[in-house]
């Protein structure tokens, strides 16, 4: 009996803790509420708009947030603004070029100053973002929201896990051939960005 017991703890011993697994969130809302905002305030106008053609593959650890990594996309055909002939300005060849260029994206690499707190977990996160094929390495502001067992009171008869991401940055037209130099008095060189998506992940 002595001994069956002390094969019982050695067995329990070596197996170690049970450790949640890295999931993978996909950000293709089912819904189509996810959002991307882009804000423009130059001294003649202040230009607001939207995007909500987002996909994207984020992969998180409850247990160590400090390793997400992921990729999130924006259909550059989704962005869009009240004014109809500013709208079809901005899918031309002069401004963001939706057919050539028919993707923005935004390439985590790693996250840095992670602080969790509960649920919460607020970072930098550093990688590449990508707009009219011009590359170049941002750190941002994130705030990662892990959600157990929420998919099905967002997307019902869907169990599985929410993850929500929020970031709020700035970039400038200039620095990725938006029609730099141009209309600056209308159309700000600085882009302020807002994100807000969920993503989930399935079981």
């Amino acid at each position: 009996m002595k001994t069956k017991l002390i094969t019982l703890l050695t067995s329990l011993s070596l197996a170690g803790p049970a450790f949640a697994a890295p999931q993978a969130f996909d950000f293709k809302d089912p819904k189509g509420v996810n959002t991307a905002l882009f804000h423009l305030d130059a001294p003649l106008e202040s230009v607001n708009g939207s995007a909500n053609g987002i996909t994207g593959t984020v992969t998180f650890d409850s247990e160590k947030p400090s390793d997400t990594k992921g990729k999130i996309v924006v259909a550059s055909a989704s962005l869009t603004v009240p004014n109809a002939m500013m709208n079809g300005h901005l899918h031309s060849d002069k401004w963001m070029d939706a057919a050539k260029y028919p993707e923005l994206s935004f390439d985590v690499k790693e996250l840095k100053n992670v602080k969790s707190s509960g649920d919460v977990t607020t970072a930098e996160a550093t990688g590449t973002f990508t707009c009219k094929d011009v590359a170049k390495e941002l750190t941002v502001p994130v705030k990662l929201t892990y959600l157990k067992d929420k998919l099905s009171a967002r997307v019902p008869n869907l169990k599985g896990d929410l993850l929500v991401i929020r970031a709020n940055f700035k970039i400038k037209r200039s620095e990725f051939n938006i029609n730099p130099g141009q209309y600056e008095d209308k159309v700000s060189d600085e882009i302020e960005l807002t994100l807000s998506v969920a993503g989930a992940a399935a079981k």
